[in-house]
């Protein structure tokens, strides 16, 4: 074997020599650890003196193996969003490991974040390093899955005793631009034979080769016509009761559509309902571009019950702002939909000029329809013109710690049963990073009154957004939470991008019960 390594290196270095890749056993396995769970920790950037980077996949291991380097020992700097190692005398953060082919070494990192980042969902070589190593990987697809490279917004739903992923833009391997009309997936829910939660998901994509050159790949699930510009992103993608449905199950999905210009410009907006017999969405209302409701933002996945009636409820641009009654013909239905709001019936967000509905001095806040929703953006706008107080916002998070203002930009509420309450996973606009805090906050009702707050993970300078909680995971009762988001580079303010990570869906693990939490309002 040592003959063999030496040969090995020798031919490496050669320029004119074509080097083959290590056998497995030959690697070197750098595992870095979670000093409080013992887990490894996905996403951590390791970096050798002369400056050779490598990023630990979703086992927390780095398959390590560079000629010169073998048979010493080596300095591994290590950095990581919301972990940390404590700097040596001279300020560097990293581990110095004895290195040998077929050998491993651990660095144990100190968590930041409440939060526990446990694996990578979407995108390739979400377990490379422990494929090269040799080792089992706990998913099916370790390497690539249906050609996807990245995946942008997740909306699921537990529709037919599976749960049913959407997501955006998605990008393949053969080429930069990919499947731009709303990529889907399902899998088991771990009830029934699906994977722990807390090791990952088997994730079966609807695939027919759409692209004529790209057999394999994704499917559009929401196709336009030929020669209809822009990108169709889904969002708010629930289930509702409809007893006249074909196959007996009672079950409608629907969801809403958007069709882009670019950003932040709508095309077109609808609302959907997917066909099982084609296995792609259909669009069945169309919805005016200035209407102020419908279907939006992130759907909650447990039915609200109000008098005796169950409404579907949905948090769009902050906490839950928009319900329709849970059954087929109101939800395909805009005129049926209501606002939880403060402003005068019929009325949208106007700036200064929004008129507020008060009655003797007191802002009134109800559920109308009709009437414009107000986000937690445009509270803020009006509590800074002085158009209202923060104390009149239901929805004004202060972090717990030191009561400073949390801008939320959008939030993800579920029912949880360990707590006996709501629970907000909340993304924070403009804080340490400008799209990458997410908040914790507790609530009795979806539409609050959420004020208090605790940050339970920090990206430095990159963004997590469009967090969204998945109930259908929670563990022990609830105990443990799962939440998700699109891990980017987009508008972070750095040109900075992360191998494989980029672009793609990042799975975070809270345990409510950690003593951390426990200033939470009601607590």
């Amino acid at each position: 074997m040592l003959i063999r390594n030496l040969v090995v290196a020798v031919l490496c270095v050669a320029p004119s020599i074509a080097c083959a890749a290590p056998a497995a056993g030959e690697y070197f396995e750098v595992r870095v650890i979670d000093e409080a769970t013992g887990r490894g920790v996905p996403m951590v950037e390791l970096e050798t003196v002369n400056n050779l980077k490598y990023i630990t996949d979703s086992a927390g291991r780095v398959a390590f193996y560079e000629p010169g380097l073998m048979h010493q020992k080596v300095f591994f700097s290590a950095k990581s969003h919301g972990y940390e190692l404590e700097k040596d005398m001279f300020g560097f953060a990293g581990r110095q490991i004895e290195v040998s082919p077929g050998g491993s070494g651990e660095i144990r990192m100190k968590r930041i974040n409440i939060a526990e980042r446990v694996y990578r969902v979407t995108g390739g070589g979400i377990y490379a390093d422990t494929v090269m190593l040799g080792k089992p990987a706990p998913v099916a697809q370790p390497l690539l899955n249906a050609k996807v490279l990245g995946q942008d917004s997740v909306q699921p739903a537990v529709y037919k005793g599976r749960i049913y992923w959407f997501w955006g833009d998605t990008n393949r391997v053969s080429y930069p631009l990919g499947n731009f009309h709303t990529t889907g997936a399902t899998s088991k829910l771990p009830s029934d034979g699906g994977l722990d939660p807390a090791v990952g998901i088997d994730l079966d994509y609807f695939k027919d080769g759409d692209l004529k050159d790209d057999a394999g790949f994704t499917k559009k699930m929401l196709p336009m016509p030929e020669g209809v510009p822009g990108p169709v992103w889904t969002d708010a993608v629930f289930v509702v009761k409809d007893e006249s449905s074909n196959d007996g199950s009672g079950e409608k999905l629907v969801g809403h559509f958007s069709r882009m210009k670019d950003i932040g410009e709508r095309l077109q907006r609808g609302i959907m309902v997917f066909d099982d017999d084609k296995q792609k969405f259909e669009e069945v209302t169309a919805v005016a571009l200035d209407e102020p409701l419908g279907p939006q933002g992130q759907a909650i996945d447990k039915q609200v019950m109000v008098d005796g009636v169950a409404y579907q409820y949905f948090a769009h641009w902050g906490p839950a702002n928009i319900r329709v009654r849970a059954d087929y013909k109101s939800a395909i239905d805009v005129s049926q939909y209501e606002a939880y709001t403060p402003l005068v019936q019929g009325t949208v967000f106007r700036g200064k000029e929004t008129s507020l509905d008060r009655v003797d001095g007191r802002l009134v806040w109800g559920w109308k329809r009709n009437t414009g929703t107000l986000s937690c953006r445009e509270q803020k706008e009006l509590i800074d013109a002085g158009v209202m107080t923060a104390e009149e916002s239901p929805h004004y998070l202060r972090n717990v710690d030191d009561g400073s203002a949390v801008t939320i930009h959008s939030a993800s509420i579920s029912y949880n049963e360990h707590r006996g309450r709501w629970t907000m996973i909340a993304l924070e606009i403009g804080g340490s990073s400008v799209l990458g805090e997410v908040w914790y906050a507790e609530a009795d009702a979806p539409e609050g009154p959420w004020t208090a707050g605790k940050k339970v993970v920090t990206h430095n300078k990159y963004s997590f957004y469009n967090p969204r909680q998945h109930s259908f995971f929670d563990a022990q009762g609830g105990r443990y939470i799962f939440f998700e988001g699109t891990f980017a580079n987009s508008i972070s303010g750095t040109d900075t991008t992360t191998p494989r990570y980029e672009y793609n869906q990042v799975m975070y693990r809270l345990d409510v019960d950690d003593p951390r939490l426990k200033s939470i309002q009601g607590r």
